[in-house]
């Protein structure tokens, strides 16, 4: 047979188009030709397949190669596709029979010496796949062969069949082999536990309201951002945030482990830990929500199903902060190319923080801030009110008395917190089947109507504070996660009061 025919992946955003590898061989002088829009990395691999099929003790047929990667105008990047273009090599030149190639699917980089070296993208290439073909009869479902460093990941999806191979040698046994002991091992997934990562809440000293406050964010799914002075704990606690955020289904796991996967962060130990993203405020737009000729995902993707932490908020461009207004409403961000488009969810939970003025000191009791009504406003004033209006919780932490930080750190676990996360989380699960925040217009007139008492006192806050409608909004989420909390089915005055309250720590809006 002078022709073989494979199938493998290629990676667009967070899909996987289906590459057919085409090997023919035919007489004439020696050449070696990879068509259909192979980038540098996928050029390169003619000298890498060379060497591993002739380290691995095959011929490498003196003929005329000719490997085309359909689709031919799908972008193919990486060296994900060296492990086919050698079986389809050898399968031409019949020194392994291809007979069973068409049931299987590969993925993985050879090294000279023809070990499999692991690619970037398996477990979201496989996730995206199993998705794609759920409705798929079982006996069409093809395996996917991939080096052994990515099995442990890829086999997280469930309805996946991974195969692990370590060599190109190991790969062609399997499909010489006639005894059964001598063909691949089927990967089982591992058991996987949650690890104690998480930094408890315990160790901040005081900040009761703050504390408060992060609870009903992680109820509710809200974003939050925290107004105080240097060193009042405000990076301590959206660190521990994290801890106290509902446990993670297997679904949020798996779009999570996803994500990170593309760019080679996630590893089995992360399973079911909730991601936390602190980039600086130097980072880009680009590093930010995505991008690159081959787009990849930013920061607000990488964070997917967990925290964004931005530390000295007003210190980000402007233009910076501009581009998580729409992700913080849909939940995905879609980056858009010349030649491509790329989708990545970004359901993120916003932490925030910065200082009320450029030195940090106003209000504070040490009397030590000197700059003017004007240079506070132009500091505040670099954050948009189009996104000041997008987060939820807006808070004051204040300068703890000195009599507070001489005590011993005695305050609430996150165990404790976490417990009545989970129990309020329930509750939305089971009324709305969604987070509090995520409610619709018409969900919000429905399921968060406060009682009498409740609506007039809000009625005075939306004329006081001259309000948007989506701070409106936003003011009714929040506080029907309060009343969540308290496990009321109504939401009352309380629960509008303490909702006001997180909305005025920066503007009066």
């Amino acid at each position: 047979m002078s022709l073989a025919v494979l199938k493998s992946r290629a990676l667009a955003g967070m899909h996987a188009p289906q590459v057919t590898v085409e090997v023919h061989l035919a007489n004439g002088l020696p050449a070696f030709a990879i068509v259909g829009l192979p980038e540098t990395e996928v050029k390169e691999s003619k000298d890498r397949v060379r060497a591993a099929i002739q380290n691995a003790r095959f011929e490498f047929p003196a003929k005329r190669i000719t490997v085309n990667l359909a689709p031919a105008d799908l972008p193919k990047e990486s060296g994900r596709f060296d492990l086919p273009i050698a079986l389809g090599i050898l399968a031409a030149s019949g020194q392994i029979p291809g007979e069973m190639l068409e049931h299987y699917e590969f993925a993985g980089e050879l090294s000279l010496s023809g070990e499999l070296r692991p690619i970037r993208g398996a477990l979201a290439m496989t996730f995206a796949i199993c998705q794609s073909q759920r409705d798929t009869r079982p006996e069409r479902k093809r395996a996917f062969i991939l080096p052994s460093a990515n099995a442990h990941e890829a086999a997280l999806v469930s309805d996946a069949t991974i195969y692990p191979a370590d060599s190109l040698l190991q790969v062609c046994t399997h499909f010489a082999a006639i005894s059964g002991d001598d063909k691949l091992s089927r990967h089982r997934p591992v058991e996987t536990k949650q690890a104690a990562i998480y930094p408890d809440f315990s160790e901040v000293k005081g900040q009761l309201q703050a504390k408060r406050a992060l609870e009903v964010a992680a109820a509710g799914s809200h974003s939050v951002l925290m107004v105080g002075p240097p060193g009042t704990g405000k990076s301590m606690l959206a660190a521990r945030f994290a801890g106290i955020l509902p446990t993670m289904t297997d679904q949020e796991a798996l779009e999570s482990a996803a994500v990170q996967s593309l760019t080679a962060g996630f590893s089995i130990d992360k399973w079911k830990i909730r991601p936390y993203r602190a980039p600086h405020h130097t980072a880009s737009a680009v590093a930010l929500v995505g991008g690159g000729g081959n787009p990849r995902p930013g920061e607000i993707s990488l964070a997917h199903r967990g925290v964004l932490f931005l530390d000295e908020l007003p210190e980000f461009d402007r233009k910076v902060l501009e581009v998580l207004r729409e992700p913080l409403e849909s939940g995905h961000i879609t980056i858009s190319r010349a030649a491509r488009q790329a989708d990545f969810p970004a359901r993120f939970q916003l932490v925030a923080a910065m200082n009320p003025c450029p030195c940090g000191y106003v209000g504070h009791s040490n009397g030590k801030c000197r700059c003017t009504p004007e240079t506070i406003n132009r500091y505040q004033d670099k954050i948009s009110g189009p996104l000041l209006d997008r987060i939820d919780l807006q808070i004051q932490v204040a300068a703890l008395p000195h009599a507070d930080l001489l005590r011993q750190a005695d305050g609430e676990t996150s165990a404790s917190i976490h417990a009545r996360v989970e129990a309020a989380f329930e509750r939305q699960q089971k009324r709305q089947g969604k987070a509090n925040n995520l409610l619709s217009t018409s969900e919000i007139d429905a399921l968060c109507q406060p009682d009498s008492a409740a609506q007039q006192l809000l009625t005075q806050a939306i004329t006081k504070f001259a309000w948007s409608a989506r701070a409106y909004h936003r003011v009714l989420k929040v506080a029907r996660t309060i009343a969540d909390l308290a496990a009321a089915e109504t939401i009352s005055t309380p629960h509008v009061a303490e909702a006001i309250q997180y909305r005025r720590a920066l503007r009066e809006h």
